[in-house]
């Protein structure tokens, strides 16, 4: 049984500075069973996780071209469910799982509403960010009763946790008691000017009130070191999650620096181009990744956190080399 119930920041703690093992899944397009996720998560529980992350897409659009040559919007790809299996999941596996919760596609009140959903069903930890432009537009445009950036949101939660909800008349409000984490780009977030103004915004989601902060993916743990030196010299002194990801395919060799503004190391990208197809692909993927594990767990890194997307088996193949 594991201390299900818990904040990320307590299971932290309570680890003593032994690295633990997390990941995230993906919600299931519309119309797929819950059990595509139980089958990606049952292989990867006998590492024992503390807690499971489950993101929250925006919906995608598509604009079809109409016998006039009007355009019609058309909504491509839906991932609802986010808060349903969280519940499931704290249900069937009795650990924590952690939503993501968005700025982008939400109103204040929509907000206000989904935590009261979370507080109901007992889920205290989540993941606040502001989410991406949506694909047809360059920039992220905040909805108009919306947030502009995760600090503000980061805000409203903590609010709530103090028990101060948007309408100012309600009286005697619940406190929430939210566990607030929030992402962290050690090669910088692809709107920021510099590495500098990106910490000086993570400055302000931790005045906000986040308490840990989970990183983008990337190839190259001297980004990451140098990142966390970085925030340490600012006094930025909460838990700093690693975030990984076995790069499987040789489509995500230009997928993923453009989508994620990430770099890739040259011999990795050797490696992948040396391949035949993405089955060797995926083994290089899994043995750099095996690597980079390795390497922050002897830095003492809190918790190794892994971007599944929606496949555990290389998740897997790397865990059992590593926990």
């Amino acid at each position: 049984m594991n201390g299900h119930k818990m904040k990320v920041t307590e299971h932290i703690k309570k680890a003593n500075g032994e690295t633990q093992f997390s990941f995230e899944i993906l919600p299931p397009l519309k119309g797929q069973d819950i059990r595509s996720i139980f089958d990606n998560i049952d292989p990867l529980m006998e590492f024992k996780p503390p807690f499971i992350d489950v993101t929250y897409h925006r919906e995608e659009y598509v604009y079809k071209e109409l016998d006039n040559g009007l355009l019609q919007k058309k909504v491509v790809k839906k991932r609802p469910g986010t808060v349903g299996i969280c519940a499931a999941i704290q249900n069937k596996y009795n650990v924590d799982a952690v939503p993501h919760i968005l700025c982008g596609g939400f109103t204040k009140e929509d907000t206000e509403n989904f935590l009261i959903d979370l507080n109901f069903l007992g889920i205290e930890n989540l993941v606040a960010l502001r989410g991406d432009a949506v694909k047809t537009e360059t920039y992220f445009k905040p909805e108009k009763e919306g947030h502009n950036y995760a600090s503000e949101l980061v805000a409203q939660i903590t609010d709530m946790n103090k028990g101060q909800y948007l309408d100012e008349e309600l009286e005697n409000c619940c406190e929430t008691n939210f566990c607030v984490g929030v992402s962290g780009y050690p090669e910088k977030h692809m709107e920021a000017p510099s590495l500098d103004s990106d910490i000086h915004f993570l400055k302000k989601k931790i005045a906000a009130g986040a308490e840990y902060i989970v990183t983008q993916m990337f190839f190259d743990n001297s980004k990451f070191f140098e990142f966390v030196e970085k925030c340490r010299n600012e006094g930025i002194d909460l838990p700093i999650i690693p975030g990984l990801k076995p790069i499987s395919t040789k489509k995500q060799l230009n997928l993923l620096p453009h989508r994620f503004s990430v770099d890739l190391p040259e011999e990795l990208i050797i490696d992948v181009v040396k391949c035949k197809d993405n089955k060797g692909v995926r083994q290089v993927g899994i043995e750099w990744c095996i690597q980079q594990s390795k390497e922050l767990l002897e830095s003492g890194s809190p918790v190794l956190h892994y971007y599944s997307m929606g496949k555990s088996d290389n998740i897997k193949a790397v865990a059992d080399q590593v926990f």
